[in-house]
């Protein structure tokens, strides 16, 4: 017998066995020491499982599992509502708005009032309240280093008039509903001069970074107007939380007088930052130049400062986050090192802790406080007054410094964008008591409605504004005869391969074709400040490739909230004649749980399963395609070629396989790549149905005239591993690619590279 085999087995054994009586010898001497008298012993009067159900409850109960479970139901709920918004072309900052609301007491509270005190009893909301204040803390950071200050330098004199008169004029207006709100709606105790000025400012703020979004988003950010609103919005920002820290510092001290010396303390801190800090972090920063990874000493340094400054202004007394803001404003102005700071940031304060501030705000909230005719008028001349002083405002401004009307109204439109930055302020007054439940309330609604109009507001301006060139443009566009190819890429290394591949379709057509690039990428990948780097980056190895190819290239770049829809829709108003995608390789895309998350599993599709609801499919996504792509084959109007690729280079030799008559129309694109890159094209007639069909024996024969010894028709059954390992690429159909895929034909692994081709 050989023991050495067992060895391991046999010490495993003994090991365990030793030393667990070794520790029974121990628990059975020490008993002997214990003194009765001294000793309690537990004793349970119901049964073992009534024991179980009572300790079960405590545990649900305890603060750290409460905790956890108020926290997994914000984050579903959060993405839910934000995924929802982004379906209609919201901000997915409305979505998550309203699902604080609708957990708050104006909803789940109101409905369901045993699972609200459940999930949200009053004892636990301080922890969540903290958490929430760390949250946007962090957030308040990313929004200082989001603000690119060069430009604020440069820019500055073309924006500071329409970015003050937008801060000034709504100012002034809230100071007047002030007057006629004061005495029903101010708690008891608040002084006018505060209820007016929390009031004032509330009219005043614009959500830089809800804007900043929606302009890369409608591709503003290249334009004049896109520069212009950017600069506004970012002085507004500063101008309006400087403005904010020293209202609560008047608030906080009762009058103006007494508030001095908080302002100038306030005076003080900011130079301090300006002068002695900034230029320490910009040392610190240089050492960062170059390299892709921040160190943890570094990491460690921005942190503190980070907590020093908000520190430093909640003991002055102008708030925490006026201090976050600040620190962030300050930090290194390299794009390259505030992204990689910012990326170890916002995962985790925009995902895991922000949510937590909307639902809070919701707890706060409570809708049904308006409960009569007079109070929703009231709110109603709240969102009026809001909507006049910064949209009519900064477009009269706008005007007036000579910038046409469309653009105007169009900054108006963006500058009258509140959200998050809104509910920021709000709490704050909340905190200090100087709004209550109600008129709190009331100023909720108007951030929701003033961020939600923003979109619909600018499509009606485009609308009214769409000129007749732009339609002259576009019949012009389709009577055009060239062959216009779009390609789609998420990677730059992806764009340049099927560049290479759209070079080979097109090569010898010279001025009779049109090659478009395409990236679209998600915002929430982008910063205001980077927008230019990015753009770059994504496109370099198209560009070089280009050269390569003496190959001319239009570039197209977008920023999305639903990248699907996006492309589709380009891809069918464009006037395209082919459209190539590169086959999306996650297996983490298509369920409804996954969309809320920002992943999905291919198992459940969202539109499968809306269309099971309507008895029209089966919930079960069995498609060879990932989601993205499906959605993309399913939408478009043109053929589509999606490209798996496995080192691909060079279209020279191709093997298209033809199964049925509907795979015919793969000839073409045969012929396209005989003509323009002189490709060796093996076309296997897989089920017999070529030499009985004369219209296809004419193309054949008609592409082997004009390109002799360029086609071979393939009649074996059986295919040899070493002949598909010497073709570059394989053309094959949609709808035989899935037949394939579902029949686990192995020898498709052999491929070194395969285009499949819808036919819609």
């Amino acid at each position: 017998m050989n023991l050495g085999k067992y060895r391991n087995l046999i010490f495993y054994i003994t090991t365990i066995a030793v030393f667990s009586c070794l520790m029974y010898f121990f628990i059975i001497e020490g008993q002997t020491l214990e003194v009765k008298e001294n000793i309690v012993t537990k004793t349970s009067t119901g049964s073992t499982w009534d024991n179980f159900l009572e300790s079960f409850k405590t545990n649900l109960h305890h603060p750290l599992a409460l905790l956890l479970a108020q926290i997994v139901t914000i984050i579903l709920t959060a993405r839910l509502f934000g995924w929802i918004c982004m379906k209609i072309k919201q901000p997915s900052v409305i979505g998550e708005m309203i699902a604080g609301i609708v957990l708050g007491p104006s909803l789940v509270g109101m409905y369901f009032p045993e699972f609200s005190a459940f999930l949200f009893p009053k004892e636990s909301l301080g922890n969540l309240q903290f958490l929430s204040q760390i949250g946007l803390i962090l957030f308040m950071y990313i929004v200082g280093m989001e603000l690119d200050l060069s430009v604020l330098r440069k820019k500055a004199h073309d924006a500071v008039v329409i970015s003050h008169a937008s801060i000034i004029i709504p100012f002034a207006l809230g100071i007047g509903l002030s007057y006629f709100i004061y005495q029903e709606f101010s708690p008891d105790g608040i002084q006018f001069t505060s209820f007016a000025l929390f009031i004032a400012i509330s009219m005043s703020i614009t959500a830089f970074p809800v804007l900043a979004r929606i302009v890369q988003e409608r591709n503003l950010q290249k334009t004049k107007l896109g520069t212009i609103v950017i600069t506004c919005a970012a002085a507004d920002d500063i101008t309006a939380w400087c403005i904010l820290a020293a209202v609560i510092a008047i608030v906080k001290a009762g009058s103006f007088a007494s508030s001095i010396y908080v302002i100038i303390m306030a005076i003080a801190y900011v130079f301090l930052m300006i002068k002695i800090v900034r230029p320490f972090l910009k040392r610190i920063g240089d050492l960062q130049a170059g390299k892709s990874t921040i160190s943890k000493p570094m990491v460690a340094i921005f942190f503190l400062t980070l907590i020093l400054s908000s520190y430093v202004t909640e003991v002055i007394g102008i708030h925490a986050l006026f201090g976050a803001f600040m620190a962030g404003a300050i930090m290194p102005e390299n794009a390259k090192f505030r992204t990689l700071f910012i990326d170890k940031v916002e995962d985790v304060a925009l995902v895991l802790l922000l949510p937590l501030f909307f639902v809070f705000t919701g707890l706060r909230t409570q809708i049904g406080l308006l409960n009569d005719s007079h109070l929703w008028m009231t709110a109603g001349f709240i969102i009026l007054t809001a909507v006049v002083g910064k949209f009519a405002g900064s477009a009269l401004t706008a005007k007036f410094v000579g910038i046409n009307w469309k653009e105007s109204l169009t900054i108006g439109a963006l500058m009258n964008t509140r959200g998050l930055m809104e509910l920021i302020v709000l709490n704050i007054g909340y905190d200090l008591g100087v709004l209550g439940p109600e008129i709190f309330a009331m100023l909720v609604i108007m951030a929701l409605f003033t961020t939600f109009m923003t979109g619909p507001a600018l499509d009606f301006i485009n609308f009214i504004f769409k000129s007749k060139r732009d339609e002259d443009e576009l019949i012009h566009d389709k009577n055009d005869s060239k062959y216009r190819v779009l390609l789609s890429f998420d990677k730059p290394e992806s764009g340049s391969t099927l560049l290479k591949l759209a070079h080979d379709f097109t090569n010898k057509m010279n001025g009779n074709k049109s090659i478009t690039a395409m990236n679209i990428a998600p915002v929430d990948e982008m910063h205001a400040y980077d927008i230019d780097e990015y753009e770059d980056s994504q496109f370099q190895n198209v560009i070089e490739t280009s050269h390569e190819l003496n190959l001319e290239v239009t570039t197209l770049f977008k920023a999305s909230t639903d990248i699907e829809n996006d492309l589709t829709s380009i891809t069918n108003k464009g006037n395209y004649d082919l459209l190539l995608i590169m086959l999306g390789k996650s297996m983490y895309e298509g369920s409804l749980l996954g969309r809320l998350l920002g992943f999905t599993t291919k198992i459940i599709n969202p539109e499968k399963l809306l269309n099971t609801v309507k008895g029209k499919g089966n919930i079960f996504n069995n498609s060879p395609f990932d989601d993205f792509t499906l959605q993309i084959l399913d939408k478009a109007h043109i053929p589509v070629g999606v490209l798996v690729e496995k080192d691909f280079t060079a279209a020279d030799k191709v093997f298209v396989p033809i199964f049925n008559l509907s795979d015919f129309y793969l000839l073409e694109y045969a012929k396209r790549l005989i003509n323009n890159n002189n490709s060796q094209i093996i076309i296997l007639d897989a089920a017999g149905q070529i030499r009985n069909n004369i219209e296809v024996k004419e193309l054949i024969r008609s592409i082997e005239q004009v390109a002799p010894n360029h086609i071979t028709l393939y009649n074996e059954k059986k295919i040899e591993k070493e002949f598909l390992n010497s073709q570059d690429l394989m053309l094959i159909s949609s709808k035989s690619w899935k037949n394939l895929i579902d029949t686990k034909s192995l020898w498709l692994s052999d491929i070194p590279s395969t285009l499949i081709i819808s036919n819609p």
